[in-house]
């Protein structure tokens, strides 16, 4: 019997996955891949599993436990001060990516969190530079951990910053994955047992951040640079026409779900 087989069952009606989920947890805990390993954990490592799968069973996101996430083909560190990166943020990096028009370009990354965003922007522009904010420290934290895990440092930083009330810098790109929950909505998820609610919470009806951010990040864009945000399934329209008030060409993009994912726009282009 594999070690997969062995303790997927103990996750069995505690998961949508059990099988999935159990072979993450043996990958974390015996640093290789459990399908090619046919040994016996040692005592140790089977308190450690023993211990993984109890944290699974209480709802525990894997990316907690192990403490890592891949995103845009890249891993990050994660814990409980940073959302996990989900793979419809990737619609947003493909898209700026594509979109980018400038040889050296100036990326800010508002609620940054773990960095995957503005990092894996880093990652994939070379000529970049990016800036990262984030006002809860223990996202700083992370941040910083990424950057330097993928070389960064002499590109990108993460520093604190309240993007409702502090100026954002001088950018080519603004890109954000702002607190976009309806408040009474955000406690009834399951998500909001463990990720942080600051980073969830998006006020009355989820569009208070983008209702602040559009015009300060008008004010600190160059002419032709781009305004990016993620949004909720059910909110294109309305952050569409927020940003129409400031930007030119707003469009709509949606990610490989078909939901509305991203809004993004253009400050002063010729149409």
């Amino acid at each position: 019997m594999s070690l997969t087989n062995k303790y997927y069952k103990m996750l069995s009606g505690f998961s949508e996955s059990p099988s999935l989920d159990a072979r993450a947890l043996l990958a974390y805990v015996i640093q290789s891949d459990p399908l090619l390993s046919w040994r016996e954990l040692t005592p140790d490592e089977e308190e450690k599993m023993l211990e993984c799968i109890e944290k699974r069973k209480k709802g525990m996101p894997i990316a907690y436990i192990t403490g890592e996430k891949e995103f845009m083909g890249l891993s990050f560190y994660v814990n409980e001060n940073t959302l996990i990166p989900r793979p419809d943020t990737e619609t947003i990096v493909e898209t700026l990516i594509e979109e980018n028009p400038f040889e050296k370009p100036h990326i800010t990354d508002l609620c940054s969190g773990s960095g995957c965003i503005g990092i894996s922007l880093a990652h994939y522009i070379k000529n970049s530079t990016v800036t990262m904010w984030d006002i809860s420290p223990g996202a700083i934290e992370i941040a910083q951990k990424n950057i330097l895990r993928h070389n960064l440092s002499g590109r990108v930083c993460a520093l604190k910053g309240d993007v409702l009330k502090d100026t954002y810098p001088k950018s080519d790109i603004i890109v954000s994955n702002p607190p976009y929950i309806a408040d009474k909505i955000a406690d009834t998820l399951e998500v909001s047992r463990f990720e942080p609610s600051l980073a969830l919470k998006g006020g009355e009806d989820g569009l208070n951040f983008y209702r602040t951010m559009i015009p300060k990040a008008f004010d600190s864009l160059h002419d032709g640079g781009i305004l990016a945000f993620e949004i909720g399934y059910d909110q294109g329209e309305a952050v569409k026409k927020l940003m129409e008030e400031y930007f030119d060409n707003v469009k709509i993009k949606k990610d490989y779900a078909d939901n509305d994912r991203m809004v993004y726009g253009y400050k002063n282009v010729e149409l």
